[in-house]
């Protein structure tokens, strides 16, 4: 039974790090609508998708817990204005042909979590950990100093999602519970903006057509499922194991954006992409070296009862 959820475990990863990273495709779609009004949509149907899921599964009483508890109240509303900003970084550096420097901040946000758990959980690291972070720094420079300034959408993306990461951590809530919650904070200024825009503009059916509204309405789902088979995955899969198949997603982000949309690839972003590559490979290895001493330890601790 354990072996069988691990292999569904590991399906689940490699469909949820599949589907973040042809995401830029679904956007690409809707790239005559305006990046906040995606936002919007997808905030929107989200919490429908999720809601229709939470009802379906009977779970509005735990809902009604969850509220009761102030500070994880808090910590939902800090999540779902992460989450947001992330959603609409995303979009927006999608529709305006910036797919590599998005796939830059999601390779760049494992190390940015590194440095929140030291920073905000007092955790402690070895030195090859200081390795990967130094690398890292220095292939975010590269770009920098290659620009003439930070190249904030990466940054930025990987932010706004370690930040995500880590109140999820602190809250310790239901993934599809957490996801239903954050989405109602912030769809009620959403449903505002489409009322606004759709009086403005005539509405997105005139403005767009029918085929367009539903790309948007299918946001919602191509927002949720990816989440829910990432949360089967990261209770059946090895944290070691999730690690590597993270890295699918940016690379297939990145290679969509330098062969199917055409986006500037140079000797520079060559550069700058192979020393977070070398941070990535290095950070990868020492966790799986400190993993397995783990295990042994324990095997060693078991035979010597």
């Amino acid at each position: 039974m354990e072996e069988k959820s691990s292999k569904t475990g590991v399906l689940s990863a490699l469909a949820a790090y599949t589907a973040w990273g042809l995401l830029p495709i679904y956007w690409k779609t809707l790239q005559s609508v305006p990046a906040q009004e995606i936002l919007a949509h997808r905030i929107t149907w989200s919490f429908v998708f999720v809601a229709l899921l939470v009802l379906y599964k009977k779970q509005w009483g735990k809902i009604r817990s969850v509220l009761r508890d102030r500070s994880k109240v808090l910590g939902l509303l800090l999540s779902a204005l992460l989450v947001t900003s992330n959603w609409y970084i995303y979009i927006w550096a999608v529709n305006s042909n910036r797919v590599v420097e998005a796939s830059l901040g999601y390779y760049f946000n494992p190390l940015i979590v590194v440095l929140m758990g030291i920073m905000v959980l007092g955790e402690r690291i070895d030195r090859w950990q200081i390795a990967s972070i130094v690398l890292a720094c220095l292939g975010v420079l590269i770009l920098a100093l290659e620009y003439g300034k930070i190249p904030w959408i990466s940054l930025g993306l990987a932010t706004t999602f370690a930040l995500y990461g880590l109140a999820k951590r602190l809250v310790a809530v239901d993934s599809l519970l957490g996801l239903t919650l954050e989405t109602a904070v912030v769809t009620p200024i959403a449903i505002i903006y489409l009322w606004t825009a759709g009086a403005n503009s005539g509405g997105t059916i005139s403005h767009f057509g029918v085929p367009t509204l539903l790309l948007l309405m299918g946001a919602g789902i191509v927002t949720a499922i990816p989440l829910l088979w990432f949360a089967h995955a990261a209770k059946n899969v090895p944290f070691t194991t999730i690690g590597f198949i993270q890295y699918l997603s940016p690379t297939l982000s990145l290679l969509l954006g330098v062969f199917v949309y055409h986006e500037e690839f140079t000797s520079t972003h060559a550069l700058s992409f192979g020393f977070i590559w070398l941070a990535l490979a290095v950070y990868s290895v020492s966790r799986i070296v400190v993993f397995r001493k783990a295990n042994l330890g324990v095997a060693h601790s078991l035979q010597g009862k």
